[in-house]
């Protein structure tokens, strides 16, 4: 598994890299890239990381598992790669956009301009098997991105957490939340986005917590991409 990490990250994450549960976790993926199809692919695996450094980290916003179906996941959380319909959790969250920011719903689901304007999208488990949910869970990658939150949380100046979903409000207990924002609602999934993620505003919460803590603001409208 190749480890392609900005510099500032690599300095704050180096020792998991050679720990024994993270070497065990590269011989697992490993294993499993050369047995079935594994996505996302293994250069985006830590696209996250590549998007927004560790300097720029203001809103992390925390997933659980890679999209499984073929050409979706490209290691954002949420995000799909250009040309593919977003999933239902995806266009929920357009759907909650629209009605909280005013903004229009885009041609696609790519989500790289919210990440590169300091929004790390990382899921929990940052591999699956294809057309595998959860496969690759319990594996280390969660041992791993525990570790990425506590880095995170100990960032002097203040960062909004997003915790959307019971899995996702779990990992509060990692976050010094006497220094950071947490903002926490239902999952925007189908299952559960009528039950308190709709009329949840997140985005404006994440912009006023911004402007408090003297940071720029997130443009929110994802751009319509030409055919």
């Amino acid at each position: 598994m190749q480890i392609t990490i900005p510099e500032d990250w690599h300095a704050h994450l180096k020792q998991e890299f050679e720990k024994p549960y993270f070497q065990k976790l590269t011989s697992f993926v490993d294993g499993e890239r050369a047995q079935y199809e594994v996505f996302p692919p293994e250069e985006n695996v830590f696209s996250a990381f590549q998007h927004t450094p560790y300097a720029n980290v203001n809103v992390f916003l925390l997933g659980q598992d890679p999209y499984h179906d073929n050409n979706q996941a490209h290691g954002l959380c949420f995000s799909v790669r250009p040309g593919i319909k977003p999933p239902p959790s995806l266009v929920n969250m357009f759907k909650e956009l629209r009605e909280d920011q005013g903004c229009s719903i885009p041609n696609n689901g790519y989500l790289v301009p919210w990440a590169d304007q300091g929004i790390l999208m990382l899921n929990a488990v940052l591999t699956v098997r294809a057309h595998q949910a959860n496969s690759h869970k319990n594996h280390g990658w969660e041992t791993f991105t525990d570790e990425v939150i506590r880095i995170v949380s100990a960032k002097e100046e203040p960062v909004i957490f997003v915790l959307w979903g019971g899995y996702a409000q779990k990992k509060q207990a990692l976050i010094d939340t006497s220094r950071h924002t947490v903002i926490s609602s239902a999952h925007p999934s189908p299952l559960s986005a009528r039950n308190g993620f709709f009329g949840s505003h997140p985005y404006s919460k994440i912009n006023q917590a911004l402007r408090a803590a003297g940071k720029p603001e997130i443009d929110w409208q994802i751009p319509n991409l030409q055919a």
